[in-house]
């Protein structure tokens, strides 16, 4: 209505001629511009100030220099300071500085995006950098701005890092060394976990509550989520796969608006990455191979940030391509490539309360859940269960569906404790449908923070006189010499047996096999998601060539 209002005022003599290419704001009519603040004045003056490029602030003297790398060259840089007094870390955001001028600029050419276009950049199709650019450039055109080459590529840099990036922690995101971003709050320092540095303190701050009000809500906004007084509490996933927990204001934190980002992979990691950082041993990920690849149901267990759901991910490349997988998961994580695959996400009601105290249009992982065992998967994949879906999934395995999901627990007892009490409240004897548990840790190696599978536990049965669970404890992590120990006696192996058919030393064969496959792509450094998939589909279907690939390189000892 606004737009249409301004049109009808502006006469023929006021609208300013189209540049020669047409962009998204070849149209622009000067007296909607004039009206956002722009002056061809405001801009001359810019030309005669010195263009200030990225620089590196001198340190002080407690500080020291670990390292600087570069995120969006040449605008972005990241130092790692250590700060010798305080003995601590700090992660310093290093981008170009703006004039008083530049910033005035930069202010307007936002304000006239925000008043002239119809849509938020983010939604345009496609090349939404190249209409960006376009937009601005035609700006510049319209009124025969002499800006720099060099202002002007910067200018772009920061009006592309607020309206299609992440404004002040865009940096932040991009880092592919950073694993979580926390804001704490309104005048408190951002803090990132990094994957060689741990957590860090970061020179990023929300100095007061107003403007990072409106940041949680402009990323509730990207979410497609609503955050409100009503409803101040967000769990959602952005658009980059990442998730998010945002709280608005002090109606749930009292030091006030707050938001937490766990970062998304954009390549995930591999089973072959999980060797390489000796999270599994080649032994342990071949016997889960087969053990996927048999239909054996599993539980990934552990604390927080243990690594759960990353194993649940790359362990899911052992499934046959063509199988027909189902996914279930409140906020999106998982990431697999293969083509029958149905991820599915939970929702969150939009009306009054309905029958059972779920909202209108509520759709729960307990839903999703039973719609899926109709769907007739040979997989299910649930991304953590905590409440009443556990007793469908226990269900399901039952019924001889195979089964993997995640579950915080940090022992074989701690998991049943949970299972059998509410809200998951699961019957002792349906928990032997169970076939293994794998758990896992965040511990300290040399001083550094790294993740172990601490153990893999087969569940076997339930004692008939005690009603005890009975276990067997095939694979354990050995602290003193940071490896892995296998206690030679497998029960899933004894299964497998069975269903395929086969004797104990052909297993055990095959086992060994596996493995060697493994550590080959480890040494060749094969280690993205569409190179591993490849080489363990071609396995099942062409196992003699790739074995034979493997024996040529390794040779025969690589493969005992």
């Amino acid at each position: 209505e606004e737009f249409e209002t301004v049109s009808e005022e502006i006469t023929p003599e006021e609208v300013v001629p189209k540049p020669e290419k047409k962009g998204v704001f070849s149209a622009f009519r000067k007296k909607r511009v004039e009206s956002a603040g722009i002056s061809e004045e405001g801009f001359e003056s810019v030309e005669k100030e010195e263009y200030v490029g990225v620089e590196f602030k001198p340190l002080g003297e407690n500080f020291e220099e670990i390292e600087v790398y570069p995120i969006i060259e040449p605008y972005a840089y990241v130092r790692i300071l250590y700060n010798k007094k305080e003995h601590t870390r700090f992660y310093e955001v290093v981008e170009p500085s703006l004039t008083e001028k530049e910033k005035e600029m930069l202010g307007v050419i936002e304000n006239a995006f925000i008043k002239s276009l119809g849509v938020s950049v983010e939604e345009l199709d496609e090349e939404p950098v190249k209409h960006l650019r376009e937009a601005m450039n035609d700006i510049i055109k319209a009124y025969s701005l002499p800006i720099p080459r060099e202002a002007e590529d910067k200018t772009f840099y920061f009006i592309k890092r607020d309206m299609l990036g992440f404004g002040k922690i865009d940096v932040l995101t991009n880092d592919p060394n950073i694993e979580d971003i926390s804001c704490n709050g309104p005048g408190i320092p951002l803090y990132i976990y990094h994957r060689r540095y741990e957590s860090m303190e970061t020179n990023i701050v929300y100095e007061d509550a107003a403007s990072l009000e409106s940041y949680v809500i402009r990323l509730a906004q990207r979410c497609g989520k609503h955050i409100s007084t009503s409803t101040p509490l967000i769990d959602s996933t952005l658009m980059d796969g990442s998730r998010i927990v945002m709280t608005l204001g002090k109606e749930v934190s009292t030091k006030g608006s707050t938001f937490t980002i766990r970062k998304f992979r954009e390549d995930p990691l591999t089973p072959t990455d999980l060797v390489t950082f000796k999270t599994v041993s080649p032994l342990m990920l071949a016997y889960i191979w087969l053990a996927v690849q048999y239909g054996m149901s599993m539980l990934f267990v552990g604390g927080t940030a243990s690594g759960k759901t990353t194993t649940l991910n790359a362990i899911s490349l052992f499934i046959s391509p063509q199988m027909k997988i189902v996914s279930i998961e409140e906020t999106r994580e998982l990431n697999l490539p293969h083509p029958n695959w149905i991820p599915g996400c939970t929702r969150e009601g939009f009306g009054g309360e309905a029958v059972g105290g779920k909202l209108v249009g509520e759709v729960n992982m307990y839903d999703l859940l039973k719609a899926s065992l109709r769907e007739r998967p040979e997989y299910i994949i649930v991304g953590e269960i905590r409440g009443s879906e556990a007793y469908v999934l226990f269900q399901a395995m039952a019924t001889g569906h195979t089964t993997f999901s995640t579950m915080h627990a940090d022992s074989v007892p701690g998991l049943i404790h949970r299972l059998e009490n509410k809200p998951v409240d699961i019957p002792r004897v349906m928990i032997p449908s169970l076939d293994a548990v794998c758990i896992q840790i965040q511990t300290r190696v040399g001083g550094r923070r790294v993740r172990r599978m601490k153990q893999i536990v087969e569940i076997i049965g339930l004692d008939p006189h005690s009603k005890e669970l009975l276990t067997n404890e095939v694979f354990r992590w050995a602290p003193a010499l940071d490896d892995f120990e296998f206690s030679g006696k497998s029960y899933v192996l004894e299964k497998i047996m069975i269903k395929a058919n086969i004797r104990k030393d052909e297993v055990m064969n095959e086992l060994k096999r596996r493995q060697a496959i493994l550590e080959w792509m480890v040494s060749k450094g094969v280690r993205k998601h569409a190179d591993v998939a490849r080489i363990i589909a071609e396995y099942q279907t062409r196992p003699q060539e790739v074995l034979e690939r493997v024996k040529e390189e390794m040779g025969e000892k690589g493969m005992m």
